[in-house]
């Protein structure tokens, strides 16, 4: 499977390219970041930390709409909704880790990174997040590689990322830390 984002004037677009299940609509992504999109952490923190039952391990798994991306066709989106199946807890743990670890490493980056002034609520320490700090090194790592790429997209410009677990085995679940 590969992601695409798009830079776009003051947000970006995400495409899914996936050999199994529906093709899946392009779809805007939320907020906007000059360096690290909220959903490119999403995929580089999957990657790195192994979790296979957040956004993207759904997506590769293709057994459904998970209300994330739907299918392009809409007969297809329709019929797909009819089979939209509940998180098991393990996607949900994984979701919960996904999200959290993809908040606070950008932001743990940014301040790092001199992009962001620590907030006095939370002074944005690395020794503060639990992290463990091989994962924090490699996300910092991607971070800035795919920062200095994006910088430096033109509006309308794209940057496709590989998803590296095999698609449609329905593992969703955690490989380890």
């Amino acid at each position: 499977m590969d992601v695409t984002f798009t830079k776009l004037a003051g947000r970006y677009e995400i495409a899914v390219d996936r050999s199994v299940g529906a093709a899946l609509a392009p779809r805007n992504g939320p907020g906007h970041s000059d360096a690290v999109p909220h959903d490119v952490a999403h995929l580089l923190v999957e990657v790195e930390d192994g979790i296979r039952g957040g956004v993207y391990g759904r997506l590769a798994a293709a057994d459904g709409d998970d209300g994330l991306f739907w299918p392009a066709d809409p007969a297809t989106r329709r019929a797909s909704s009819r089979r939209r199946r509940e998180p098991t807890p393990e996607e949900s743990a994984d979701m919960a880790r996904s999200e959290r670890l993809a908040s606070l490493t950008v932001a743990l980056w940014e301040v790092r990174r001199g992009r962001r002034r620590p907030d006095p609520a939370w002074p944005g320490r690395v020794e503060d997040s639990e992290v463990a700090p091989a994962l924090l090194e490699r996300l910092f790592a991607r971070y800035d590689e795919f920062a200095a790429r994006w910088s430096g997209l033109p509006v309308g410009g794209s940057i496709t990322l590989p998803w590296p677990f095999p698609e449609g085995t329905g593992k969703r679940r955690r490989t380890g830390r």
